[in-house]
């Protein structure tokens, strides 16, 4: 809703700047999704290594209060 607003008020103050980026919003969403859906991967990878090393941590917890 917001992004709308702001385009709102763009399209108001300069529409020709307004349409333009209505036009190349689709573009660079469309470039920048590869990056993103490498975010995500390195981003579970960072988590499952990070549980890796917390694994023997926990283990020992669980073991020590049963």
């Amino acid at each position: 809703m917001a992004k709308f607003l702001l385009w709102l008020i763009l399209l108001v103050l300069c529409w020709p700047l307004a349409l333009l980026a209505l036009i190349l919003y689709p573009v660079v969403w469309l470039l920048l999704l590869p990056f993103r859906l490498v975010g995500m991967a390195v981003g579970g990878v960072l988590e499952f290594i990070k549980a890796l090393f917390m694994l023997p941590a926990r283990l020992l917890r669980k073991l020590g209060g049963a």
